[in-house]
């Protein structure tokens, strides 16, 4: 899903780059001394996996883990996500360095759209599964980055409607895979490892209203 230098317009570019350094800085503000080991882990797989990549135009389809990535870690995922896209840059020419900002971004909030949504599901009493929900949320990080990538291009030059189209439709398969993948890793934490899922800021509330009026 690497969009590369010299398709998106300055204007798309600059628009990236703002809002991935805003969320960039709120990860940074959310990492602490428990969490930064996995995000760094989390970094690793990411830069890893997503090397196996197969060419779609101006894209790439590629194994993303952005929904598990959501759940685990939260708003660290922004600083996660754009250290490995840079890394994966210097050393492989993967994407570029002015498109940085729009990679890190598509795959960044579709990971905090997950975060948001369905990670209160996993957490709370009585929760519903967490294979059902874990599939769902890695099935949808996957299509959310897709339709930002084909917005990004699009926002850039109407001639790239087609190729938008081949972006969206070509991560369909991926789709399937990352579902499968996040449901059985969602599931299984939920079952010996719930403590490793984050605190939404709407946990915290909802905990603590609990504990005022109790």
């Amino acid at each position: 899903m690497h969009i590369v230098d010299g398709v998106l317009s300055p204007e798309v570019l600059t628009v990236g780059a703002v809002l991935t350094a805003g969320g960039t800085l709120w990860g940074l503000k959310a990492l602490t001394n428990e969490n930064l080991p996995k995000t760094a882990l989390f970094c690793s797989v990411f830069f890893i996996t997503s090397l196996v990549h197969i060419p779609f135009g101006v894209t790439s389809v590629h194994f993303i883990g952005n929904g598990l990535m959501g759940l685990i870690l939260g708003p660290a995922v922004f600083p996660a996500l754009l250290i490995a896209l840079f890394l994966q840059g210097i050393f492989f020419g993967f994407g570029g360095f002015l498109v940085l900002g729009v990679n890190t971004l598509n795959t960044a909030i579709p990971a905090m759209i997950v975060y948001f949504l369905f990670l209160p599901l996993i957490k709370k009493e009585n929760a519903l599964n967490g294979f059902v929900i874990g599939a769902i949320a890695g099935a949808l990080s996957i299509l959310l980055s897709s339709i930002m990538v084909a917005l990004s291009l699009i926002a850039s030059d109407a001639a790239f409607f087609d190729g938008a189209k081949v972006a969206v439709f070509s991560h369909l398969p991926l789709m399937v895979v990352e579902a499968v993948l996040t449901g059985s890793a969602a599931s299984l934490l939920q079952k010996v490892k719930p403590e490793r899922f984050p605190v939404t800021p709407f946990i915290a509330s909802a905990q603590a209203l609990r504990g005022a009026t109790s």
